[in-house]
């Protein structure tokens, strides 16, 4: 089977299907991944075939923009970026289609959720975190606007629905639809709650104790659990980390991840709390960050794989990305989100219900952190709920493999449907 994983975003939204690529490879399957050049060297140490897309330079400036971390412009200039990627992805893959291929899509994937539905190419789309499941049971959190969950059902349903066409169809249909006409497509709507989702199979990437299912998710929905991939086979943790974890208490650890943020702000406050507190800190920057000063109780890195560094840490503060929380949730330790738009707010929301962390809204001042920082430190509930999750987090081979099940069925289903169409004629398509 040739398996073709198309990864769009940021490194945490390409580490998953990392993830998801090795265990397919390692299985026997060919396996080729698209995704921007940024990640090209991270792909082909995975020993996977590489199909670019876009420019390292378009990602590094889409990444750069305040505007695409600030929940009031975020979905209109990720949008914006994301429109600009349908047709180069379709155009790309295109070649790539034999019998044996099946796509598999990130949330942002449209080209081949379009090849699909042109030419009944098999595809299984994936949702790394929940918040794209646009439930009324359970609405997905967002700074801007959340649809309480103690409205009545009816209410919650008819203002879903007004967002998506008011709003999501609004911005996202223009661009859609303007390259589903050439393709000779009808309009499509409801595109971010329905259409991007595969009517084959779709996967969620997490399992049903962090995301309930709902009866109004899209059809063929199937959870896999986290893949947990974080470059650890690639990295090792330098001498001068090894013995600082070894040698003291065990630290708090502070990252806002690849989000574009006020770092001096962050850390800033972060270094005032840890003094106040007593406490020592590994700060995961990007290169560059501006920083406060550090003391010699504080160290600066700008990555060090989370599975390797979390089991020796004592909290987490972070920015409310999805693969930071599972990784968290895998190691057994307290979290405070610090959330900055998209998925973020959402997966802090999960966090706390689970009673393993809190949320913390941006911009984060001294005396909120601490606030914050002591309830976790102090609060023996998040310790027992952090170990009980704990043993609930499956390894990534095992939710990659299940994934992998996910993927081989509609392979075969494809295979016989097509096998199934030139006996009985042309009317059959392959779907």
């Amino acid at each position: 089977m040739h398996i073709v994983i198309i990864a769009i975003g940021s490194a945490g939204d390409v580490h998953p299907f990392l993830g998801l690529g090795r265990t397919f490879a390692k299985s026997g399957h060919r396996v080729s991944f698209c995704t921007n050049p940024a990640f090209a060297d991270l792909v082909e140490r995975s020993n996977l075939r590489f199909l670019p897309l876009g420019t390292a330079e378009e990602y590094k400036t889409a990444m750069s923009n305040p505007a695409l971390w600030d929940p009031r412009t975020s979905f209109k200039v990720l949008w914006k970026v994301m429109a600009g990627f349908i047709q180069p992805l379709y155009d790309l893959l295109q070649p790539e289609i034999d019998d044996e291929t099946v796509l598999v899509g990130s949330l942002w994937a449209f080209g081949a959720r379009l090849l699909q539905e042109k030419y009944g190419v098999p595809y299984v789309s994936v949702q790394v975190s929940p918040s794209t499941f646009l439930s009324a049971h359970l609405p997905p959190v967002h700074k801007r606007f959340t649809i309480p969950s103690s409205w009545p059902i009816s209410l919650r349903a008819s203002l879903l629905w007004l967002i998506e066409r008011g709003v999501t169809d609004r911005v996202m249909g223009p661009a859609l639809n303007k390259i589903r006409t050439k393709l000779g497509l009808p309009p499509s709507k409801h595109i971010l709650g329905r259409w991007l989702h595969s009517p084959q199979r779709v996967l969620g990437l997490f399992p049903d104790w962090f995301a309930p299912p709902q009866i109004d998710w899209p059809p063929n929905v199937a959870l896999t659990g986290f893949p947990l991939f974080d470059e650890s086979e690639f990295r090792e943790i330098d001498d001068e980390l090894k013995t600082f974890l070894a040698t003291g208490p065990a630290p708090i650890a502070f990252t806002p991840g690849s989000t574009m943020v006020d770092s001096l702000s962050f850390f800033s406050a972060a270094a005032e709390v840890l003094g106040t507190l007593g406490q020592r800190g590994i700060f995961l920057a990007k290169e560059g960050s501006p920083m406060p000063p550090l003391g010699s109780s504080i160290l600066l890195r700008s990555y060090v794989p989370l599975s390797k560094l979390l089991p020796q840490a004592k909290v987490l503060v972070h920015h409310g990305g999805i693969g930071t929380v599972s990784q968290a949730l895998a190691a057994g330790i307290p979290q405070l989100a610090v959330p900055f738009a998209h998925d973020q707010f959402d997966n802090a929301a999960r966090v706390e219900r689970l009673g393993c962390g809190l949320r913390l809204d941006s911009p984060i001042s001294a005396p909120t952190l601490l606030t914050s920082l002591k309830r976790l430190l102090e609060e023996e509930s998040f310790q027992r709920n952090c170990a009980s999750y704990r043993l609930r987090v499956e390894p990534g081979e095992t939710s990659c493999l299940r994934a992998l099940a996910m993927v081989e069925a509609v392979g075969i289903a494809s295979r016989n449907l097509a096998t199934l169409s030139s006996k009985t004629g042309p009317q059959l398509v392959r779907a």
